[in-house]
């Protein structure tokens, strides 16, 4: 599958990737946020036109004899209910376009850091952390739009009625946030005290469940029960310190919003002597019982609890390991101007098997064209998945880009349901190459790679894709033009266009190699990629052979096997004459030894300089039968 790219850097300081992140998230949902601000405006119109209409019903109406204007008055309040629980309606839908993003990006972290490092902890980051963060964030933006445009609705109702009511209303209203606020940074210390004892809970029971005949074997049903218990202990712990914070809360919602209202009934007297009507008294107590006390109490409850463990679980899923499984760190970077390098790497897919290779070293520059060649099965996936990052080498150091830097295109192109766009820009994270008015750069990369077409028949950038209805060729130009437009800078091509045919093939291969600022690794699937290479490294079981095509010829037998052995193209994907040797005659017969094939009864033999198909007459060079002499 391929690796997508992440916003975070290994090692990274939790919280400060959150903030920088977050507010991108944000800003490149402006239309989301623009459609949220609108319907909440009408929504909140009903908070300022109900003190409002009761003050007036009050005045102008009932106690003024006049019980046609009072009613007038509201009814006028009911319509604007009405249109509050339609603008309600579509706030959710506008709340849906922020959460779902947030939701398929987290579950997209916390799978790629389960497949570069897991642990025990990872079930509960997938199943029930991200959902946290799902359901809190959806929370959160409701009670915080609510309080904003409810307090804003109620406030300006109460200056509309008398100015002089906001004497009595705002000194305690901020009082209380201001306590509120300052509680918040010590309630997520204690939030995310909590969840890593609830994810310390999750990895103890877990190994405890996998050993469980183990541990009855050994008699061990004591020592991992106390173990337990103490993690459960820990639990309990983290959860009363956090319950005591979370009284600040209790305390400064009842400054903020119980003490207006004593202050307004205790203060009514002084309020009727300076002007204040008995309905504007009335419509001032609507607007701080019905308005913005509920408000407060949705916000404190909402940011007390649910806001301080979305920041902490965001901070826990986003942060990347500061170290890689068993301690290792999980990359090691690069020397300037080098875009890979590995030194005495040695791998092997367990401790008791053959080494894929062995003391390996190999160094690709930044900006360079390396082409990976070899008989099948002999580990040329295995050091694509070395270089990006899905293995780890039993020995020696690979030094490799960050996660962010670098992206594998497999054999087998992963596409999904849905439009082109949302297929290609699936590694454009976090404000990387994310969607401009036109689409322009998403189709100029499309034309390079040689997808123009396909795009133009699925309907552009808008069209729907269905994996089913498209072949394996289509499915791997999807995925080129992925990786094209991703921000990482190394790509490798692991025989990422064998279903194309040749001119379709070199046509992509050229605008990865011209791509500006990017290092390209391919695992060749026909000899022409390793033409177009700079240099190529010829891989032949433990050992490894790196130089240009023209010096292989010379010093690489299986690279001249290879060489021999492949279909090869001439320019533009059309069938070139048969091969020539490309290396001098040695011999007076004009014969040269080439790779045996080691079958048994191989006794090296030898080829003639000539057309790659040419046979030889019977009986030259003293033909004695099948596997009897050369």
């Amino acid at each position: 599958m391929p690796e997508a790219v992440t916003d975070g850097r290994h090692g990274t300081v939790p919280g400060e990737p959150l903030r920088r992140s977050g507010p991108r998230f944000l800003t490149r949902r402006r239309q989301a946020l623009g459609r949220l601000a609108g319907w909440s405006l009408v929504e909140s119109a009903q908070t300022f036109l109900f003190g409002f209409a009761l003050a007036r019903a009050l005045d102008d109406g009932f106690l003024r004899g006049a019980p046609a204007v009072g009613i007038g008055w509201l009814a006028a309040a009911a319509v604007c209910v009405g249109a509050g629980a339609y603008g309600t309606a579509r706030v959710y839908g506008a709340v849906a376009d922020l959460v779902e993003p947030l939701r398929d990006s987290l579950v997209r972290k916390v799978v790629r850091r389960a497949l570069y490092a897991p642990d025990g902890a990872a079930v509960s980051r997938l199943t029930h952390q991200v959902e946290i963060a799902r359901d809190t964030f959806a929370g959160l933006v409701l009670v915080s739009r609510s309080f904003v445009f409810v307090t804003a609705g109620a406030l300006i109702g109460l200056c509309s009625l008398a100015p002089v009511l906001l004497l009595l209303v705002l000194p305690p209203l901020l009082l209380g946030l201001a306590l509120f606020g300052w509680a918040l940074r010590p309630m997520a210390r204690r939030q995310e005290t909590f969840l890593a004892a609830d994810e310390a809970i999750a990895e103890e029971t877990g190994a405890a469940l996998g050993g469980l005949r183990d541990i009855t074997a050994a008699g061990a049903e004591r020592t991992v029960a106390d173990a337990a218990g103490e993690r459960f202990d820990a639990e309990q712990r983290a959860s009363a310190a956090l319950a005591r914070w979370s009284m600040c809360r209790v305390l400064a919602l009842g400054i903020s919003g119980r003490l207006p209202i004593v202050l307004l009934l205790l203060g009514a007297p002084w309020l009727l002597g300076r002007g204040v009507t008995p309905g504007a008294l009335v419509g001032a107590l609507a607007y701080l019982t019905q308005s913005l006390l509920p408000a407060l109490q949705s916000l404190m409850h909402g940011l007390g609890t649910s806001g301080t463990r979305l920041g902490v679980v965001l901070r826990r899923l986003t942060a990347e390991p500061a170290t890689g499984p068993d301690g290792a760190r999980p990359h090691l970077t690069p020397h300037r101007g080098t875009a890979v390098e590995l030194s005495g790497v040695t791998f092997a897919y367990g401790p008791h098997a053959d080494p894929v290779f062995r003391d390996l070293d190999l160094s690709v520059p930044d900006g360079g064209h390396l082409a990976v060649v070899g008989p099948s099965g002999i580990g040329k996936s295995t050091l694509a998945g070395l270089v990006a990052g899905l293995l780890e080498p039993g020995s020696g150091e690979v030094r490799r880009p960050a996660v962010a830097d670098r992206v594998l295109v497999p054999q087998e192109a992963y596409v999904f349901s849905g439009t082109v766009r949302e297929n290609v820009r699936y590694l454009c994270t976090d404000g990387q190459g994310d969607q401009d008015g036109s689409d322009a750069d998403l189709l100029a990369a499309a034309e390079k790679i040689g997808a123009g077409a396909l795009l133009a028949r699925l309907g552009g950038p808008d069209g729907t894709l269905v994996p089913s209805e498209l072949s394996a060729g289509e499915r791997q130009l999807i995925a080129l033009v992925r990786a094209y437009l991703a921000p990482a800078p190394l790509v490798v091509l692991d025989e990422a266009t064998c279903h194309l045919d040749p001119a379709a093939e070199a046509r992509a291969e050229r605008a990865f190699a011209a791509r500006p600022g990017g290092t390209l690794i391919v695992v060749a699937h026909r000899i022409s990629s390793a033409l177009r290479a700079e240099r190529v490294l010829v891989m032949d079981g433990t050992h490894a052979r790196a130089g240009r095509h023209g010096d292989l010829l010379r010093r690489s037998a299986l690279y001249r096997e290879l060489t021999g052995g492949w279909a090869h193209e001439g320019p533009g994907g059309a069938a070139a004459a048969p091969l020539q040797p490309a290396f001098p005659a040695r011999d007076a017969d004009g014969v040269d030894a080439v790779a045996g094939s080691r079958l048994a009864g191989d006794g090296g033999h030898v080829v003639a300089h000539g057309p790659g198909r040419q046979m030889q007459d019977a009986g030259d060079l003293g033909d004695r039968g099948a596997l009897g002499g050369q």
